[in-house]
């Protein structure tokens, strides 16, 4: 039998740690808990875990300052814990490449069931029905390596991208042409749906396409459909 994943709790109040790390581990996973960021950055120097749990509002090094430092070197995936208040937060996080965002107070049978799935999403092939062994997509002048996350132009210079920028590009990649509204791009990306205030997927189109357009106050490659979301205009092809 495989082993389960290695989650780690990051949250500066114990009893949400000891409650969200009982009940994991009553559900088979690894779990290690962490205070603080400080105390992160010493699990992370010894092991390397399938997930973090990572509450925003901390004392010293916070959740979002985490997860940009996390992202500059690692993709392992993030699910935040925020307070209900925290909206601006949220959406930063998920624009700085957090797989997904729960709310306190919350069911931890809703975050068991938010883990699996990322998880499930981070395991899932590259590009659906891919022929194996087939990592590089070609569109336009670009060229996005899979497996290495890795996206170069025509010059051959490489455009670093974060987690939620690799992630939304894919997805592009994978219905070329096809128009996807905010709500099918953010179940597409992230695995869940939109409320109707939720514009995040739009800021990370626009991070997005200042990345991959020649003008991107006047975009080619990703469309924008009024009232119906947006399309990736371009021939994709698998080398």
């Amino acid at each position: 039998m495989p082993p389960m994943p290695h989650i780690v709790i990051v949250d500066d109040h114990k009893d949400i740690r000891d409650l969200v790390g009982e009940y994991l581990t009553r559900h088979g996973y690894e779990v290690t808990l962490a205070d603080s960021g400080r105390t992160l950055r010493g699990i992370l120097e010894s092991t390397t875990p399938d997930l973090l749990v990572l509450d925003i509002m901390m004392p010293g090094e916070d959740g979002l300052q985490l997860c940009r430092s996390l992202r500059s070197h690692s993709a392992v995936p993030v699910i935040f814990l925020t307070a209900l208040a925290d909206d601006t937060d949220r959406i930063i996080g998920l624009e700085l490449g957090a797989d997904d965002y729960l709310v306190k107070p919350f069911n931890p049978r809703e975050l068991l069931a938010r883990i699996r799935a990322v998880l499930r999403r981070a395991t899932e092939p590259a590009i659906r029905n891919a022929p194996k062994g087939n990592e590089i997509v070609c569109f336009d002048q670009w060229k996005l390596d899979l497996g290495r996350r890795e996206l170069e132009n025509r010059e051959g210079l490489n455009v670093a991208l974060s987690t939620a920028e690799f992630r939304l590009l894919k997805v592009f990649l994978e219905h070329p042409r096809r128009v996807m509204s905010r709500e099918q791009l953010l179940d597409l990306t992230v695995g869940r749906t939109a409320d109707p205030f939720d514009r995040s997927i739009d800021n990370q189109v626009s991070r997005l396409r200042k990345k991959i357009e020649a003008d991107p106050r006047s975009p080619s490659l990703i469309q924008t459909h009024w009232g119906g979301g947006y399309s990736l205009a371009a021939e994709v092809t698998l080398i």
